[in-house]
């Protein structure tokens, strides 16, 4: 492509201008534009479980129904829906579709804040999902044609800091707007937050080159559309794809679980009130989870070029060190101590997410990148998102007949095995990893 034609067609220089191997200003600009749009994918995302509390008191809820409509109803729509918006992104403006996606879940946050019944909350919490379903993917793809190789785990380090700080804000103001007033004005502000969001991306980030910053694979141009059933058959036949797909999806199973019942468990079992959850809840999420998150994207940038497989054992490792803290959490007899020895585990269970984006966008061609993210996603969201809170919520509501007072501390302790299945997983990646590398002479 001649000097210039990125920005006649309206699309960015990646590097914002520079021609070294560090980013430009730019692309620093539009990590941040969408890690903070990432903050409201997730606040949005996560603040039904925030305030789970008031919501189940207000509507009658049981534990299970809460764990369907923020498990199993929600990914169904959030990870079928990605595919097709995966494929229409791939082949569009990734920015337009990210601002519009946007601007839809936020809508749909408000209407949470508008609902009556059950029912009413289920759907809107449907459409949340539809919408979230064009944020991830989209943004893995852009954020990796403005930053080179050897910089996309600390770039997509950076960018996944968006689940806990999203947690975190939602936790903090959520809470605190809720205490002060009702939730349902929680739904309502940090919805507005996001359709005003949403209109800002679509003014000021651009459109990178696809593959601008990769050298082509042979025989293809850079901006080549990939087959939506090839780029499929691909993801699924490859081991290393398919291996970090489940052992995320098993890692997932046990965060996305303790972070939909956490707020609840602490307020009903630990002793919480509304505020202290605002303030010391949403502090341990900031500092060990986007910790944690951010570390792990620091670590595979270091020894990834050294050894491939610490894509794989940097988060069996954390989740290893993890099990003991995460017992002690559950098992603490009051809140202050269960806050003190979660500090560890909510760190080292996150330890899996910068280095399996990494692993995904590297090992797949550039046109490939938005629909992988989104193979990567639909696999562990439906079994982290999608199984996770639906089986503690329906472990808890199973112990609740004999034990009402710790219904939620007994299905806390049920996940500990998945703890094992998710180390062994990641183990097998590693070997497959080794395995691919030695096929492609690389060791």
């Amino acid at each position: 492509m001649p000097a210039g034609a990125s920005e006649s067609l309206g699309v960015a220089n990646p590097v914002g201008g520079a021609a070294g191997t560090q980013p430009g200003a730019r692309a620093w600009f539009v990590l941040a534009a969408l890690c903070f749009v990432y903050v409201l994918n997730f606040l949005d995302r996560q603040l039904l479980s925030i305030l789970a509390k008031p919501i189940r008191e207000e509507l009658h809820l049981s534990h299970g129904q809460i764990g369907l409509i923020s498990g199993l109803y929600f990914a169904l729509f959030y990870c079928l829906i990605s595919i097709p918006v995966a494929w229409f992104a791939d082949r569009s403006n990734r920015v337009r579709v990210l601002s519009f996606a946007c601007a839809l879940w936020s809508a749909a946050t408000i209407a949470c804040g508008f609902a009556a019944t059950y029912p009413q909350l289920a759907i809107a919490r449907m459409t949340v999902g539809i919408g979230e379903a064009g944020g991830v993917p989209p943004s893995y793809a852009i954020i990796s044609d403005y930053f080179r190789p050897g910089t996309r785990g600390t770039a997509l380090g950076l960018y996944n800091l968006g689940p806990p700080l999203g947690n975190a804000l939602g936790v903090a103001f959520g809470a605190s707007i809720a205490a002060a007033y009702s939730w349902r004005d929680a739904f309502l502000v940090l919805g507005a937050v996001g359709v005003v969001t949403a209109l800002i991306v679509w003014l000021t980030v651009r459109e990178p080159v696809r593959g601008g910053l990769d050298a082509p694979a042979a025989g293809q141009a850079p901006q080549s559309m990939a087959p939506f059933m090839a780029t499929c058959r691909m993801f699924f036949a490859n081991p290393v794809l398919r291996l970090v797909a489940l052992a995320t999806g098993a890692n997932q199973f046990i965060t996305y679980a303790t972070a939909n019942f956490a707020t609840l468990f602490l307020m009903e079992e630990k002793g919480m009130t509304m505020e202290e959850v605002a303030l010391w809840y949403s502090l341990l999420i900031l500092v060990s989870m986007g910790g944690g998150i951010f570390l792990s994207g620091r670590l595979v940038d270091r020894l990834a070029p050294r050894d491939k497989r610490a894509y794989a054992l940097i988060p069996a490792v954390g989740l290893i060190l993890a099990v003991p803290f995460f017992v002690g959490f559950v098992l603490a007899p009051g809140w202050r101590m269960a806050m003190l020895l979660a500090v560890i585990p909510m760190a080292l269970n996150y330890f899996y997410l910068s280095p399996a984006v990494a692993l995904v966008q590297e090992e797949v061609r550039p046109n490939e990148r938005v629909m992988a993210g989104a193979l990567l996603l639909l696999v562990m969201n439906l079994i982290g998102l999608g199984l996770g809170p639906t089986y503690l919520g329906a472990a808890s509501d199973w112990f609740r007949a004999a034990h009402p007072e710790n219904s939620l501390q007994l299905a806390f302790l049920t996940l500990v095995p998945f703890y094992g299945l998710a180390v062994l997983l990641f183990f097998m990646l590693a070997r497959a990893i080794r395995r691919a590398a030695q096929e492609a002479g690389d060791l």
